[in-house]
């Protein structure tokens, strides 16, 4: 998922549950600047701070990294 879809995902959540920036940066932590800032595509929020938010709305992050493989790795060995 791209930072794009991220924004976008929390952004609509919180507006679903009908919660306003200022709620959720007060209940989240993150200061209200910064969740301007995020939700206009401005920002570069931490790992940390995306989760704060995500937790308030009641979504669950997950992180996927996913080893790319080329014809010339072996599958088993890792850099």
């Amino acid at each position: 998922m791209h930072q794009q879809d991220i924004i976008e995902t929390l952004k609509k959540r919180r507006i679903t549950l009908q919660v306003n920036q200022e709620t959720l940066a007060v209940l989240s932590g993150v200061g209200l600047r910064t969740v301007k800032q995020f939700e206009s595509g401005k920002g570069n929020p931490t790992l940390e701070t995306i989760q704060k938010l995500a937790d308030v709305l009641g979504l669950e992050m997950q992180l996927t990294i996913k080893k790319l493989e080329t014809e010339n790795e072996d599958s088993d060995d890792i850099v």
